[in-house]
């Protein structure tokens, strides 16, 4: 109990060492510019907005007045950071370690006064007799060759089947037919579209999935845990393994692990050109979709939200982290039984620049829901789904099955980390200004002594 006490005690100092640090990051450099520090950092404020309108500019118009944006896009932030260098010298980075301390001092104190993130549970299971993987010796610019990925699953004992790099094959069939002939594991080395693909068998047969990091970016892998620079250290869970309940996404009755997108992006991917010039085609085709010119105009509904005419819309298997731009993109649960939704809508330069600067912009709507219904004004719309590229009838129907998943992983995962709560000023101002036995947690608290 005293342990815990002492604990608790550093926690609270530690608060107070995160506000004071946040404090001198701000005062250092007033301090050491004086009135030109405050000018300096107006002018720093002052770029945001601009840098932010500028790239909207040049998203959504064409010609001259592109590039022009273009280059203010360009010239204000190197201006800024010219400009806090010269002026403020040692004080800039002096003030960047200062807000790296209050950023490190909040997290740990912040430890186990209830926000830390809900962990998976892990079961131990037999190791599988009869696993059966597809690879794409394609996928992640040749990892199954480089990582011999093959030669080390075929001497676990499993059963690998190399995708055709000159033909089309259909991964769902071919899990089928594994499971047809026995398999009790099914695990894909490749991309997560064809992840989800064979997730979904697994999970109508209730097998467990096995996940190989050999695609190029690997989402659904690293929010596992997986290691993601070496896909050869997954098949470790064919012998050394533990399993994990995870949901699984379905829109229109396709399955993601990751995400479906809606919107610009959507459209952008399914365009002809875009596989031999990506930024090309984007910026062909951005004027006339961020505008509504083009492509359809959305309606999304989630829950007792209506989103009207969004630009883009990404619909995930679990909500994204957004509040905390250390882990952004990531998830934190992987089993919360909910869709996580971001819509964003943005209709002038002012809008853009003011998804920097409000605390909650109007633009950008994060909610969660069970299900998702988006509709158009056209019978079918583009939807990348899982990084796929597909065409689906409206209206497009999203839901979550939860814990429908078994995914087998290693028992010892490096990108496993301890739980870090989110930073919550808030939070640390009430640890940092509370005293004595007002500040310890209820569970820390000692029981009245009987009689």
């Amino acid at each position: 109990m005293d342990l815990s006490r002492r604990a608790y005690r550093g926690q609270r100092w530690a608060a107070r060492g995160a506000l004071a640090a946040a404090v001198l990051a701000v005062f250092v450099p007033l301090a050491y510019g004086g009135a030109v520090g405050v000018l300096v950092l107006v002018a720093g404020f002052a770029g945001l907005p601009v840098t932010t309108a500028a790239v909207w500019w040049a998203l959504t118009l064409r010609g001259p007045v592109r590039w022009a944006a273009a280059g203010l896009a360009v010239a204000v932030p190197a201006a800024v950071v010219t400009l806090y260098a010269v002026t403020l010298a040692w004080a800039l980075p002096l003030s960047v370690a200062l807000w790296a301390l209050a950023v490190w001092s909040g997290r740990y104190a912040l430890r186990g006064t209830g926000g830390d993130r809900v962990r998976v549970r892990e079961r131990r299971t037999a190791p599988p007799k009869r696993p059966f993987l597809l690879m794409n010796p394609r996928s992640g610019g040749g990892k199954v060759t480089r990582f011999e990925l093959r030669e080390k699953a075929e001497r676990l004992g499993a059963r690998v089947v190399l995708l055709d790099a000159q033909e089309r094959q259909d991964v769902t069939a071919l899990a089928r037919a594994a499971v047809a002939e026995g398999a009790d594991l099914l695990g894909v080395a490749g991309g997560d579209g064809t992840q989800a693909l064979v997730a979904a068998v697994a999970a109508e047969h209730g097998l467990p999935f096995l996940v190989i990091s050999a695609g190029t970016r690997n989402h659904f892998a690293m929010d596992l845990g997986l290691d993601r620079d070496d896909p050869a250290a997954c098949l470790d869970a064919l012998t050394d393994g533990v399993e994990l309940r995870v949901d699984l996404g379905f829109a229109a009755g396709h399955p993601f692990v990751n995400n479906a997108s809606f919107g610009a992006y959507a459209a952008i991917v399914q365009h002809p050109s875009y596989r031999d010039d990506k930024l090309g085609t984007s910026l062909e085709l951005l004027p006339d979709l961020l505008t509504h010119q083009q492509g359809p105009r959305l309606t999304v509904r989630a829950g007792g939200t209506t989103l009207t005419d969004p630009q883009a819309v990404l619909v995930s298997n679990n909500p994204y982290r957004t509040g905390d731009p250390f882990g952004f993109g990531r998830r934190e649960r992987l089993d919360s039984g909910a869709l996580g939704v971001l819509g964003l809508r943005v209709d002038s330069a002012a809008a853009a620049a003011a998804l920097l600067l409000a605390p909650e912009p109007e633009s950008l709507t994060v909610l969660t829901a069970r299900e998702v219904v988006v509709e158009a004004d056209r019978p079918e719309i583009e939807v990348g789904i899982d990084g796929e590229a597909r065409v689906l009838p409206t209206p497009v129907r999203c839901r979550i099955a939860p814990r429908a998943l078994r995914v087998r992983v290693p028992r010892h995962r490096p990108g496993v980390q301890p739980p870090r709560p989110p930073l919550d000023w808030r939070r640390l101002r009430k640890l940092a200004t509370t005293v004595g036995r007002t500040a310890l947690p209820r569970r820390l608290e000692r029981p009245p002594r009987p009689g």
